[in-house]
Protein backbone atom coordinates (compact mmCIF):
# COMPACT_ATOMS: atom_id res chain seq x y z
CA UNK A 1 0.00 0.00 0.00
CA UNK A 2 1.71 3.30 -0.94
CA UNK A 3 1.89 6.18 1.60
CA UNK A 4 -0.35 8.50 -0.57
CA UNK A 5 -3.04 5.65 -0.28
CA UNK A 6 -2.58 5.37 3.57
CA UNK A 7 -2.96 8.68 3.85
CA UNK A 8 -6.30 8.39 1.64
CA UNK A 9 -7.93 6.06 3.91
CA UNK A 10 -6.91 8.21 6.92
CA UNK A 11 -8.71 11.19 5.69
CA UNK A 12 -11.90 9.55 6.07
CA UNK A 13 -11.30 7.46 8.91
CA UNK A 14 -10.21 10.52 11.08
CA UNK A 15 -13.31 12.28 10.96
CA UNK A 16 -15.19 9.16 11.34
CA UNK A 17 -13.51 8.34 14.53
CA UNK A 18 -13.67 12.02 15.91
CA UNK A 19 -17.78 11.96 15.34
CA UNK A 20 -17.64 8.77 16.59
CA UNK A 21 -16.19 9.93 20.12
CA UNK A 22 -18.35 13.22 20.03
CA UNK A 23 -21.36 11.72 19.78
CA UNK A 24 -20.45 9.65 22.86
CA UNK A 25 -21.76 12.88 24.93
CA UNK A 26 -24.94 12.79 24.08
CA UNK A 27 -25.88 8.59 25.21
CA UNK A 28 -25.01 9.93 28.13
CA UNK A 29 -26.67 11.70 30.65
CA UNK A 30 -28.41 14.35 31.21
CA UNK A 31 -29.02 13.80 26.99
CA UNK A 32 -29.29 10.24 27.64
CA UNK A 33 -30.24 9.28 24.06
CA UNK A 34 -28.28 6.12 25.30
CA UNK A 35 -28.42 3.85 21.60
CA UNK A 36 -25.77 6.57 20.40
CA UNK A 37 -23.01 4.69 22.64
CA UNK A 38 -23.57 1.93 20.11
CA UNK A 39 -23.28 4.08 17.10
CA UNK A 40 -20.28 5.71 18.63
CA UNK A 41 -18.19 2.61 19.68
CA UNK A 42 -18.95 1.63 16.45
CA UNK A 43 -17.78 4.35 14.36
CA UNK A 44 -14.65 4.42 16.17
CA UNK A 45 -14.35 0.34 15.85
CA UNK A 46 -15.34 1.03 11.52
CA UNK A 47 -12.07 4.25 12.16
CA UNK A 48 -9.82 2.03 13.09
CA UNK A 49 -10.41 -1.67 12.11
CA UNK A 50 -7.78 -2.41 8.75
CA UNK A 51 -4.90 -0.37 10.33
CA UNK A 52 -1.57 -1.51 11.76
CA UNK A 53 -0.97 -0.46 15.05
CA UNK A 54 0.12 3.06 14.69
CA UNK A 55 -2.05 4.27 12.49
CA UNK A 56 -4.94 3.22 14.30
CA UNK A 57 -3.59 4.77 17.82
CA UNK A 58 -3.20 8.14 16.20
CA UNK A 59 -7.16 8.14 14.76
CA UNK A 60 -8.09 6.30 18.13
CA UNK A 61 -6.38 9.36 19.64
CA UNK A 62 -8.13 11.72 17.82
CA UNK A 63 -11.39 9.70 18.64
CA UNK A 64 -10.56 9.46 22.44
CA UNK A 65 -9.64 13.16 22.46
CA UNK A 66 -13.67 13.69 21.46
CA UNK A 67 -14.60 11.20 23.57
CA UNK A 68 -13.60 12.84 26.23
CA UNK A 69 -13.50 16.48 25.82
CA UNK A 70 -17.03 15.92 24.81
CA UNK A 71 -18.16 14.34 27.86
CA UNK A 72 -16.24 16.24 30.86
CA UNK A 73 -16.53 19.80 29.36
CA UNK A 74 -17.66 20.22 33.19
CA UNK A 75 -14.10 19.86 34.53
CA UNK A 76 -13.20 23.66 33.27
CA UNK A 77 -15.78 25.03 34.86
CA UNK A 78 -13.73 25.68 37.92
CA UNK A 79 -10.47 24.96 37.30
CA UNK A 80 -10.47 26.71 33.47
CA UNK A 81 -9.49 24.73 30.39
CA UNK A 82 -6.21 23.61 31.26
CA UNK A 83 -7.13 20.38 33.47
CA UNK A 84 -10.08 19.51 30.91
CA UNK A 85 -7.76 19.17 28.22
CA UNK A 86 -5.06 18.05 29.71
CA UNK A 87 -7.07 14.95 31.82
CA UNK A 88 -8.62 14.35 27.77
CA UNK A 89 -5.13 14.70 26.24
CA UNK A 90 -4.00 11.47 28.79
CA UNK A 91 -7.06 9.79 28.38
CA UNK A 92 -6.84 9.79 24.55
CA UNK A 93 -3.45 8.25 24.35
CA UNK A 94 -4.79 5.43 26.70
CA UNK A 95 -7.72 4.89 24.50
CA UNK A 96 -5.23 5.62 21.63
CA UNK A 97 -3.52 2.11 22.69
CA UNK A 98 -6.46 0.51 23.04
CA UNK A 99 -7.51 1.27 19.80
CA UNK A 100 -4.07 0.12 18.01
CA UNK A 101 -4.50 -3.10 19.85
CA UNK A 102 -7.97 -3.88 18.84
CA UNK A 103 -6.68 -3.23 14.96
CA UNK A 104 -3.53 -5.48 15.44
CA UNK A 105 -5.74 -8.00 17.02
CA UNK A 106 -8.57 -7.71 14.34
CA UNK A 107 -6.14 -8.30 11.74
CA UNK A 108 -4.61 -11.27 13.01
CA UNK A 109 -7.45 -13.16 13.94
CA UNK A 110 -9.10 -11.92 10.28
CA UNK A 111 -6.05 -14.23 8.78
CA UNK A 112 -5.87 -16.76 11.42
CA UNK A 113 -9.81 -17.77 11.87
CA UNK A 114 -12.66 -18.51 9.61
CA UNK A 115 -15.99 -20.35 9.56
CA UNK A 116 -19.42 -19.71 11.40
CA UNK A 117 -18.11 -18.92 14.88
CA UNK A 118 -15.61 -16.72 13.36
CA UNK A 119 -17.55 -13.27 13.98
CA UNK A 120 -18.17 -14.13 17.77
CA UNK A 121 -14.75 -15.13 18.49
CA UNK A 122 -13.54 -11.27 17.26
CA UNK A 123 -16.59 -10.01 18.83
CA UNK A 124 -15.41 -11.23 22.27
CA UNK A 125 -11.38 -10.36 21.35
CA UNK A 126 -12.71 -6.52 20.47
CA UNK A 127 -15.32 -6.57 23.58
CA UNK A 128 -12.25 -7.83 25.77
CA UNK A 129 -9.54 -5.40 25.02
CA UNK A 130 -12.11 -2.73 24.92
CA UNK A 131 -13.11 -3.50 28.20
CA UNK A 132 -9.22 -4.30 29.33
CA UNK A 133 -8.71 -0.42 28.09
CA UNK A 134 -11.56 0.95 30.43
CA UNK A 135 -10.11 -0.71 33.22
CA UNK A 136 -6.51 0.67 32.59
CA UNK A 137 -8.19 4.15 32.12
CA UNK A 138 -10.24 4.34 35.48
CA UNK A 139 -7.08 3.19 37.33
CA UNK A 140 -4.15 4.38 36.05
CA UNK A 141 -2.39 6.87 36.58
CA UNK A 142 -3.08 7.89 40.38
CA UNK A 143 -6.04 5.95 40.91
CA UNK A 144 -7.44 6.65 37.44
CA UNK A 145 -10.49 8.57 36.32
CA UNK A 146 -13.44 6.15 36.97
CA UNK A 147 -15.91 8.20 34.29
CA UNK A 148 -16.50 7.82 30.74
CA UNK A 149 -17.42 4.42 30.38
CA UNK A 150 -19.92 2.66 28.05
CA UNK A 151 -21.93 1.44 30.69
CA UNK A 152 -22.69 4.70 32.10
CA UNK A 153 -24.65 5.97 29.23
CA UNK A 154 -26.51 2.99 29.70
CA UNK A 155 -28.06 3.23 33.32
CA UNK A 156 -31.61 4.26 32.39
CA UNK A 157 -31.91 1.51 29.63
CA UNK A 158 -33.34 -1.73 30.32
CA UNK A 159 -29.67 -3.15 29.81
CA UNK A 160 -28.69 -1.69 33.28
CA UNK A 161 -30.01 -4.53 34.99
CA UNK A 162 -27.55 -6.78 33.73
CA UNK A 163 -24.92 -5.09 36.16
CA UNK A 164 -26.75 -7.37 38.71
CA UNK A 165 -25.19 -10.24 36.64
CA UNK A 166 -22.09 -9.12 35.30
CA UNK A 167 -21.12 -5.42 36.88
CA UNK A 168 -20.45 -2.44 35.67
CA UNK A 169 -17.00 -3.81 33.30
CA UNK A 170 -19.40 -6.62 32.56
CA UNK A 171 -22.08 -4.05 31.00
CA UNK A 172 -19.71 -2.73 28.75
CA UNK A 173 -18.24 -5.93 27.58
CA UNK A 174 -21.69 -6.78 26.58
CA UNK A 175 -22.34 -3.37 25.21
CA UNK A 176 -19.31 -3.61 22.50
CA UNK A 177 -20.28 -7.15 22.09
CA UNK A 178 -23.35 -6.66 20.57
CA UNK A 179 -21.87 -3.65 18.59
CA UNK A 180 -19.65 -5.74 16.85
CA UNK A 181 -21.98 -8.35 16.19
CA UNK A 182 -24.24 -5.71 14.86
CA UNK A 183 -21.38 -4.24 12.93
CA UNK A 184 -19.92 -7.38 11.24
CA UNK A 185 -23.38 -8.63 10.29
CA UNK A 186 -24.36 -5.56 8.88
CA UNK A 187 -21.03 -5.10 6.84
CA UNK A 188 -22.04 -9.37 5.41
CA UNK A 189 -25.49 -8.23 4.92
CA UNK A 190 -26.64 -10.51 7.60
CA UNK A 191 -25.22 -13.28 6.00
CA UNK A 192 -22.03 -14.58 7.71
CA UNK A 193 -23.35 -14.36 11.01
CA UNK A 194 -26.89 -15.08 10.34
CA UNK A 195 -27.14 -18.12 12.61
CA UNK A 196 -25.84 -16.46 15.59
CA UNK A 197 -26.98 -13.01 15.00
CA UNK A 198 -30.98 -13.81 16.73
CA UNK A 199 -29.74 -16.37 19.37
CA UNK A 200 -27.13 -13.87 20.89
CA UNK A 201 -29.32 -10.91 20.63
CA UNK A 202 -32.34 -12.66 21.97
CA UNK A 203 -30.40 -13.98 24.90
CA UNK A 204 -29.21 -10.82 25.69
CA UNK A 205 -32.60 -9.15 25.22
CA UNK A 206 -33.94 -12.01 27.80
CA UNK A 207 -31.30 -11.53 30.08
CA UNK A 208 -31.74 -8.07 30.55
CA UNK A 209 -35.55 -7.85 30.47
CA UNK A 210 -35.89 -10.80 33.04
CA UNK A 211 -33.62 -9.34 35.19
CA UNK A 212 -36.36 -6.13 35.79
CA UNK A 213 -38.31 -8.99 37.50
CA UNK A 214 -35.82 -11.04 38.95
CA UNK A 215 -33.50 -8.42 40.66
CA UNK A 216 -34.52 -8.72 44.15
CA UNK A 217 -35.44 -5.62 46.23
CA UNK A 218 -37.07 -6.83 49.34
CA UNK A 219 -35.43 -6.45 52.56
CA UNK A 220 -33.33 -9.74 54.25
CA UNK A 221 -32.45 -7.70 57.66
CA UNK A 222 -34.83 -4.69 57.95
CA UNK A 223 -35.50 -1.56 56.92
CA UNK A 224 -34.00 1.65 58.17
CA UNK A 225 -36.20 5.09 57.52
CA UNK A 226 -33.46 7.42 56.26
CA UNK A 227 -33.69 11.29 56.39
CA UNK A 228 -31.50 12.83 53.60
CA UNK A 229 -30.68 16.39 53.83
CA UNK A 230 -29.97 18.95 50.42
CA UNK A 231 -28.88 22.30 51.90
CA UNK A 232 -28.48 23.94 48.43
CA UNK A 233 -24.33 25.27 49.74
CA UNK A 234 -22.28 26.82 47.30
CA UNK A 235 -19.87 24.55 49.12
CA UNK A 236 -16.87 24.79 46.28
CA UNK A 237 -13.35 24.10 46.81
CA UNK A 238 -12.90 27.58 46.03
CA UNK A 239 -16.02 29.05 47.50
CA UNK A 240 -15.50 32.53 49.11
CA UNK A 241 -18.49 31.80 51.69
CA UNK A 242 -18.96 33.20 55.15
CA UNK A 243 -17.71 30.36 57.78
CA UNK A 244 -20.30 28.42 59.18
CA UNK A 245 -22.36 28.99 55.85
CA UNK A 246 -22.47 25.42 54.98
CA UNK A 247 -23.07 23.96 58.10
CA UNK A 248 -25.94 26.71 58.50
CA UNK A 249 -27.87 25.71 55.52
CA UNK A 250 -27.74 22.21 56.22
CA UNK A 251 -29.13 22.88 59.31
CA UNK A 252 -31.88 25.09 58.48
CA UNK A 253 -33.06 22.30 55.24
CA UNK A 254 -33.36 19.42 57.96
CA UNK A 255 -36.22 21.76 59.49
CA UNK A 256 -38.35 20.44 56.87
CA UNK A 257 -38.19 17.25 58.39
CA UNK A 258 -40.65 18.84 60.72
CA UNK A 259 -43.38 18.33 58.84
CA UNK A 260 -42.64 14.83 56.92
CA UNK A 261 -45.29 12.05 57.31
CA UNK A 262 -42.22 10.04 58.60
CA UNK A 263 -40.52 12.62 60.98
CA UNK A 264 -41.49 10.22 63.65
CA UNK A 265 -39.97 7.05 62.16
CA UNK A 266 -36.38 8.42 61.63
CA UNK A 267 -33.62 6.10 62.45
CA UNK A 268 -30.89 8.34 60.43
CA UNK A 269 -30.48 11.61 59.06
CA UNK A 270 -27.57 12.06 56.13
CA UNK A 271 -26.29 15.15 54.90
CA UNK A 272 -23.46 15.33 52.04
CA UNK A 273 -19.88 15.72 51.75
CA UNK A 274 -18.51 19.37 52.95
CA UNK A 275 -22.04 19.50 54.42
CA UNK A 276 -20.58 21.60 57.58
CA UNK A 277 -17.54 24.05 56.91
CA UNK A 278 -16.40 23.84 60.35
CA UNK A 279 -14.71 21.05 62.02
CA UNK A 280 -17.19 19.93 65.00
CA UNK A 281 -13.94 17.94 66.70
CA UNK A 282 -12.31 21.49 66.88
CA UNK A 283 -15.00 23.90 66.99
CA UNK A 284 -17.32 24.22 69.98
CA UNK A 285 -20.32 26.05 67.75
CA UNK A 286 -20.11 23.48 65.10
CA UNK A 287 -20.25 20.70 67.49
CA UNK A 288 -23.33 22.56 68.98
CA UNK A 289 -25.41 22.52 66.36
CA UNK A 290 -24.51 19.07 64.97
CA UNK A 291 -25.54 18.03 68.88
CA UNK A 292 -28.69 20.22 68.63
CA UNK A 293 -29.51 18.26 65.30
CA UNK A 294 -28.82 14.92 67.19
CA UNK A 295 -30.87 16.05 70.37
CA UNK A 296 -33.87 17.42 68.48
CA UNK A 297 -34.70 14.16 66.20
CA UNK A 298 -33.31 11.64 68.27
CA UNK A 299 -31.47 10.04 65.84
CA UNK A 300 -27.91 10.04 64.82
CA UNK A 301 -26.55 12.18 61.72
CA UNK A 302 -23.98 11.41 59.33
CA UNK A 303 -21.86 14.20 57.81
CA UNK A 304 -19.16 15.30 55.29
CA UNK A 305 -16.43 17.62 57.17
CA UNK A 306 -12.53 18.33 56.54
CA UNK A 307 -10.71 16.91 59.53
CA UNK A 308 -7.10 17.25 60.70
CA UNK A 309 -4.65 14.69 62.48
CA UNK A 310 -1.74 16.00 63.14
CA UNK A 311 0.02 17.22 59.83
CA UNK A 312 -2.31 15.95 57.38
CA UNK A 313 -5.99 16.77 56.43
CA UNK A 314 -9.23 14.24 55.45
CA UNK A 315 -12.37 14.69 53.69
CA UNK A 316 -14.31 13.13 56.03
CA UNK A 317 -17.39 11.48 57.09
CA UNK A 318 -18.77 12.15 60.82
CA UNK A 319 -21.25 9.69 62.29
CA UNK A 320 -22.86 11.50 65.43
CA UNK A 321 -25.14 9.38 67.81
CA UNK A 322 -27.77 10.49 70.51
CA UNK A 323 -25.94 8.98 73.17
CA UNK A 324 -21.78 8.95 72.38
CA UNK A 325 -21.48 12.25 70.35
CA UNK A 326 -19.03 11.44 68.07
CA UNK A 327 -18.70 7.41 67.67
CA UNK A 328 -16.69 7.02 64.12
CA UNK A 329 -15.55 8.39 61.27
CA UNK A 330 -14.31 7.78 57.88
CA UNK A 331 -11.48 9.25 55.74
CA UNK A 332 -11.94 9.76 51.64
CA UNK A 333 -9.95 6.58 50.76
CA UNK A 334 -9.22 8.08 46.93
CA UNK A 335 -8.96 11.65 46.84
CA UNK A 336 -9.39 13.24 43.89
CA UNK A 337 -5.73 13.86 42.17
CA UNK A 338 -4.98 17.23 41.00
CA UNK A 339 -8.26 18.43 42.87
CA UNK A 340 -7.91 17.11 46.56
CA UNK A 341 -4.62 16.61 46.44
CA UNK A 342 -1.25 16.94 43.82
CA UNK A 343 0.89 13.81 42.91
CA UNK A 344 4.66 14.20 42.44
CA UNK A 345 3.94 17.89 43.02
CA UNK A 346 7.40 18.95 42.66
CA UNK A 347 7.50 17.81 38.92
CA UNK A 348 3.94 18.81 37.99
CA UNK A 349 4.17 22.31 39.78
CA UNK A 350 7.70 22.95 36.89
CA UNK A 351 4.80 22.52 33.89
CA UNK A 352 1.70 24.59 35.94
CA UNK A 353 2.83 26.58 38.50
CA UNK A 354 -0.24 28.52 38.38
CA UNK A 355 -2.71 25.80 38.17
CA UNK A 356 -1.17 23.69 40.73
CA UNK A 357 -0.60 26.55 43.38
CA UNK A 358 -4.52 26.40 43.78
CA UNK A 359 -4.15 23.48 45.09
CA UNK A 360 -1.91 24.43 48.54
CA UNK A 361 -2.81 21.81 50.82
CA UNK A 362 -3.91 18.07 49.46
CA UNK A 363 -5.97 15.75 51.39
CA UNK A 364 -4.50 12.16 52.63
CA UNK A 365 -5.58 9.22 51.59
CA UNK A 366 -7.89 7.45 54.54
CA UNK A 367 -7.50 3.87 55.98
CA UNK A 368 -10.55 3.63 57.67
CA UNK A 369 -13.01 1.36 56.72
CA UNK A 370 -16.48 2.55 55.56
CA UNK A 371 -18.90 0.82 57.79
CA UNK A 372 -20.90 2.75 60.35
CA UNK A 373 -22.58 0.59 62.88
CA UNK A 374 -26.43 1.43 63.87
CA UNK A 375 -28.20 -0.75 66.24
CA UNK A 376 -26.65 -4.15 64.88
CA UNK A 377 -26.81 -2.62 60.93
CA UNK A 378 -24.23 -2.05 59.04
CA UNK A 379 -24.10 1.69 56.66
CA UNK A 380 -21.55 1.43 54.05
CA UNK A 381 -20.05 5.26 53.52
CA UNK A 382 -18.46 6.50 50.17
CA UNK A 383 -17.81 10.00 49.63
CA UNK A 384 -18.21 11.90 46.01
CA UNK A 385 -16.28 9.81 43.19
CA UNK A 386 -15.65 6.84 45.19
CA UNK A 387 -19.32 5.88 43.91
CA UNK A 388 -17.79 5.68 40.74
CA UNK A 389 -14.97 3.06 41.95
CA UNK A 390 -15.57 -1.06 41.87
CA UNK A 391 -12.97 -1.84 44.52
CA UNK A 392 -14.37 0.40 46.88
CA UNK A 393 -17.91 -0.74 46.42
CA UNK A 394 -17.02 -3.87 46.47
CA UNK A 395 -15.03 -3.42 49.32
CA UNK A 396 -18.00 -2.31 51.53
CA UNK A 397 -20.39 -5.07 50.47
CA UNK A 398 -17.73 -7.49 51.51
CA UNK A 399 -16.82 -5.60 54.77
CA UNK A 400 -21.08 -6.40 55.54
CA UNK A 401 -22.68 -2.76 54.05
CA UNK A 402 -26.52 -3.37 53.93
CA UNK A 403 -27.06 -0.32 52.80
CA UNK A 404 -24.70 2.63 50.41
CA UNK A 405 -25.11 6.35 51.78
CA UNK A 406 -23.25 8.32 48.70
CA UNK A 407 -22.05 11.55 49.92
CA UNK A 408 -21.34 13.96 47.02
CA UNK A 409 -20.37 17.88 46.63
CA UNK A 410 -21.19 19.00 43.12
CA UNK A 411 -21.21 22.84 43.93
CA UNK A 412 -17.82 23.04 42.10
CA UNK A 413 -19.95 21.86 38.61
CA UNK A 414 -23.01 24.23 38.36
CA UNK A 415 -25.88 22.77 36.29
CA UNK A 416 -23.56 21.00 33.77
CA UNK A 417 -24.34 17.34 33.13
CA UNK A 418 -21.40 16.17 35.70
CA UNK A 419 -23.56 15.32 39.01
CA UNK A 420 -26.10 13.81 36.34
CA UNK A 421 -23.43 11.90 35.28
CA UNK A 422 -22.27 11.33 38.43
CA UNK A 423 -26.15 9.58 39.77
CA UNK A 424 -25.89 7.29 36.65
CA UNK A 425 -23.12 6.06 38.39
CA UNK A 426 -24.62 5.28 41.76
CA UNK A 427 -27.57 3.57 39.77
CA UNK A 428 -25.73 0.91 38.28
CA UNK A 429 -23.68 0.89 41.74
CA UNK A 430 -26.59 -0.16 42.94
CA UNK A 431 -27.92 -2.61 40.51
CA UNK A 432 -24.28 -4.21 40.57
CA UNK A 433 -24.22 -4.66 44.33
CA UNK A 434 -27.99 -5.31 45.42
CA UNK A 435 -27.90 -2.28 47.58
CA UNK A 436 -30.13 0.91 48.10
CA UNK A 437 -28.19 3.67 47.36
CA UNK A 438 -28.74 7.28 48.61
CA UNK A 439 -27.00 9.58 46.77
CA UNK A 440 -26.96 12.69 48.81
CA UNK A 441 -25.66 15.83 47.18
CA UNK A 442 -25.10 19.53 48.83
CA UNK A 443 -26.80 20.81 45.65
CA UNK A 444 -28.00 17.79 43.27
CA UNK A 445 -28.33 15.64 42.11
CA UNK A 446 -29.94 13.90 45.22
CA UNK A 447 -31.50 10.57 44.93
CA UNK A 448 -32.62 7.10 46.20
CA UNK A 449 -31.89 4.18 44.30
CA UNK A 450 -33.42 1.03 45.36
CA UNK A 451 -31.55 -2.31 44.70
CA UNK A 452 -32.81 -2.81 41.20
CA UNK A 453 -32.32 1.18 40.43
CA UNK A 454 -35.49 2.23 40.49
CA UNK A 455 -35.65 5.59 42.22
CA UNK A 456 -37.30 5.59 45.41
CA UNK A 457 -37.43 9.55 45.59
CA UNK A 458 -35.64 12.44 44.60
CA UNK A 459 -34.77 16.32 44.80
CA UNK A 460 -34.84 19.07 42.20
CA UNK A 461 -31.13 20.88 41.85
CA UNK A 462 -30.10 23.42 43.42
CA UNK A 463 -33.05 24.08 46.04
CA UNK A 464 -32.95 22.63 49.66
CA UNK A 465 -34.67 19.76 50.32
CA UNK A 466 -34.88 16.59 51.90
CA UNK A 467 -35.64 12.79 50.92
CA UNK A 468 -37.82 10.68 53.56
CA UNK A 469 -37.81 6.99 52.57
CA UNK A 470 -37.86 3.72 54.62
CA UNK A 471 -35.43 1.30 52.84
CA UNK A 472 -34.34 -2.38 52.72
CA UNK A 473 -31.44 -3.88 54.30
CA UNK A 474 -29.76 -6.48 52.23
CA UNK A 475 -27.12 -8.44 52.84
CA UNK A 476 -27.15 -11.76 49.65
CA UNK A 477 -24.15 -10.58 47.36
CA UNK A 478 -25.14 -10.17 44.05
CA UNK A 479 -23.12 -12.22 40.83
CA UNK A 480 -21.99 -9.15 39.57
CA UNK A 481 -20.13 -8.93 43.29
CA UNK A 482 -18.89 -12.38 43.28
CA UNK A 483 -17.16 -12.22 39.80
CA UNK A 484 -16.39 -8.81 39.48
CA UNK A 485 -12.40 -9.16 40.81
CA UNK A 486 -11.86 -12.46 39.03
CA UNK A 487 -13.71 -10.85 35.37
CA UNK A 488 -11.59 -8.18 35.85
CA UNK A 489 -8.17 -10.43 35.89
CA UNK A 490 -9.81 -12.16 33.56
CA UNK A 491 -10.53 -9.71 31.16
CA UNK A 492 -6.85 -7.90 31.28
CA UNK A 493 -4.73 -11.27 30.85
CA UNK A 494 -6.75 -12.24 28.01
CA UNK A 495 -6.03 -8.99 26.53
CA UNK A 496 -2.85 -8.87 26.94
CA UNK A 497 -2.88 -12.91 25.18
CA UNK A 498 -4.39 -11.39 22.33
CA UNK A 499 -2.04 -8.96 22.35
CA UNK A 500 0.97 -10.79 22.80
CA UNK A 501 -0.47 -13.27 19.99
CA UNK A 502 -0.95 -10.71 17.08
CA UNK A 503 2.99 -9.43 18.08
CA UNK A 504 4.38 -12.88 17.61
CA UNK A 505 2.16 -13.26 14.52
CA UNK A 506 3.59 -10.49 12.34
CA UNK A 507 6.97 -10.84 13.60
CA UNK A 508 6.97 -14.15 12.07
CA UNK A 509 4.98 -13.66 9.38
CA UNK A 510 7.61 -10.34 8.24
CA UNK A 511 11.03 -12.72 9.35
CA UNK A 512 9.23 -15.24 6.64
CA UNK A 513 8.44 -12.20 4.17
CA UNK A 514 12.36 -11.34 4.66
CA UNK A 515 13.78 -14.77 4.13
CA UNK A 516 11.83 -15.33 1.08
Amino acid sequence: MTSKHRFGLLLWRTPVGILGGLLSSLAMPRENIWPLIFVSVALILIAVRGLRFFPAAGVGFLAGLAFYLSQIEWLSLYLGPVPWIALSVMEGAIFAVGTGVIALVWSFLNSRISGALAPTLTALAVSTIWTAREWVSINLPYGGFPWSRVAQALSDSFLSQLAYFVGISGLTFVSVFITVIFLQAFESGFSAIRFQLPGLLATTVILAVAAIFVVPTQAEAGVLTVGAVQGNANAGLFANAERGTFLRNHVEATALLDNHPLRNQLDVIVWPENASDLNPQNNQLAKLQVDSIVEKYQVPLIFGAITESGDELFNSSLYYTVDGGEVDQYDKKRPVPFAEYVPDRDFWYQLAPDLIGLVSRGYSFGTRDGIFELEGNRLGVLICFEIAIDQIGRELVSDGAQIILSQTNNADFGRSDETFQQAALARLRAIETGRTVVNISTVGVSVIFLPNGTIASELPIFEPGVMVETLPLRTSLTPAIVIGPAFDLLVNVLALFLLVAAMGFNLARRSKSRLE
